[in-house]
């Protein structure tokens, strides 16, 4: 059904949930997740009227704050993993880049990870990504902590802002309005509820500078002024987990030099101050953002340099008190691979492709709809395409620019098409999770993390006074290429 106006909403929750005051009171929390929260996700993202959306988003958000699954920051699990409080091999915490068919995607690594009794997974969007898949801040923190009610997650869930990444060819242009834009960003993100976000300005690396801490100097620069931008919104007796980056996902490997001159430099400014820093930092170790697609449009095998994994975490660790290093663009290697990375020290692991691949190639997907989603790429991205390249390499790279002009299709797809799908993806996600070894993580999570009380003023909609609704903005993000 749709719902045509606040009513309907109302309506629908009588014998559910209500309204008192200003909170939201839950009467029967499994007619919530079994019978309600599928329509009210479904109206947050895609009904007409902003007011109704609003007041859709409210209840999703109160409702997870009830239920004991509302955003979290990682911080102080990262931070004890650094200290050396449980053995940093254990598991790689798996972050994953939810671009498609967003609701039933997240479900389903939810679900996977409730089986395993595991704690340590993020759920996360890029910059770039939010422009491609149309899915802007608030609407991803909504549609993830549904999810999480529909599964019932039982702990806390990790929203992270992935790949907040600086434009070299803007900055060079203005640096102030590039960095204006990042601090916009940062601050939808953190209004929307995301408490952990990833800065990225190893894109302005300069290599042909003659020391290490010259080529970071930059890089550095802005990941403390956005660090201290962070710090000064964040909310009361929480402090957001963030990450650095040191060397551009796709480029030359790092080395430990890159790190010390990264970390140093950083750590170095804000030495003194009292503002808490980062609690990992990304590197670069041979793969790239989805892969090296070949002419037939399969994916070429990468060789992940673990030994820099493993050096580059035990320093970050060992010396500066971080979770260790980051490993993007992994989630087409191999599955034997990805055993590796929890045995050599990989804090965190960033995943995407792979499950944006299952949806377009793993079986479920309508054949018309298919046939249509790349159609609409050979007409409407015919400009990014290289001349030497086949039709299989290009529709497998921009077939991802689809997902936003077609979301509302891929999230109402058949029940049967629907089944197929999340099955594909739950196994996907159980085979990764066993792999990275985040099985049984629940019990340090709930160890270290809690869940702030982060109750959201009653919208005018619902009868509060007038509030400004955590909605998307204006601005519109080019796709920089970041985003696994």
């Amino acid at each position: 059904m749709s719902y045509a106006s606040v009513d309907d909403l109302l309506e629908r929750m009588a014998g559910i949930a209500r309204i008192e005051g200003e909170q939201l009171e839950l009467l029967d929390p499994d007619r919530l997740r079994d019978e309600l929260i599928d329509e009210i996700v479904f109206e947050a993202v895609f009904n007409d009227d902003p007011s109704l959306r609003e007041a859709c988003g409210w209840v999703i958000w109160s409702a997870s704050q009830a239920l004991g699954c509302g955003s979290a920051s990682i911080h102080e699990l990262y931070r004890a993993r650094g200290r050396g409080e449980f053995e940093p091999t254990r598991f790689t915490t798996a972050a994953i880049n939810v671009r498609a068919a967003a609701y039933l995607t997240a479900r389903q690594a939810f679900a996977a990870a409730r089986e395993r009794n595991a704690g340590a997974l993020i759920l996360e969007i890029a910059k770039s990504e939010m422009a491609y898949t149309d899915q802007r801040p608030a609407e991803y923190a909504t549609v993830m902590l549904a999810a999480a009610i529909r599964e019932r997650w039982p702990g806390p869930v990790f929203l992270q802002g992935d790949h907040f990444q600086f434009n070299a060819t803007k900055w060079a242009a203005d640096p102030g309005e590039e960095m204006s834009g990042l601090k916009q960003l940062s601050s939808e993100a953190v209004a929307a509820g995301f408490l952990n976000i990833d800065i990225d300005s190893s894109t302005l690396v300069d290599l042909s500078q003659p020391t290490a801490a010259d080529e970071q100097r930059v890089n550095v620069a802005n990941t403390v002024e956005l660090t201290a931008l962070i710090r000064s919104i964040e909310p009361d007796k929480v402090t957001i987990g963030i990450g650095g980056e040191i060397g551009e996902v796709g480029k030359s490997n790092s080395t430990e030099g890159e790190l010390r001159a990264y970390l140093d430099g950083y750590f170095g400014i804000l030495h003194g101050t009292g503002t808490p820093g980062i609690s990992k930092v990304s590197i670069q170790t041979g793969t790239s953002h989805g892969g090296v697609v070949l002419p037939d449009g399969s994916v070429a095998m990468v060789n992940v340099d673990f030994g820099t994994l493993r050096r580059l975490s035990t320093v970050a660790r060992d010396e500066y008190g971080l979770a260790g290093a980051v490993q993007h663009g992994a989630s087409t290697l191999p599955e034997e691979a990805f055993h590796h990375f929890p045995t050599n020290g990989t804090a965190e692991i960033h995943l995407a492709t792979g499950f944006q691949n299952i949806l377009y190639v793993g079986g479920g997907l309508p054949d018309a709809l298919r046939a249509e989603v790349m159609a609409w790429c050979l007409a409407n991205a015919a400009d990014e395409r290289k001349p030497d390249e086949t039709d299989e390499q290009f529709l497998y790279k921009t077939r991802k620019k689809a997902l936003g002009p077609f979301k509302q299709a891929l999230w109402s797809l058949p029940a049967d098409a629907q089944e197929q799908i999340g099955a594909s993806l739950h196994m996907k996600f159980g085979l990764l999770f066993d792999h990275l070894g985040i099985a049984g993580t629940r019990s340090l999570v709930d160890k270290f993390v809690t869940i702030p009380d982060q109750p959201r003023p009653l919208p005018a909609s619902l009868g509060g006074g007038e509030t400004k609704a955590v909605v998307a903005g204006a601005s519109v993000f080019e796709d920089d290429g970041s985003g696994e």
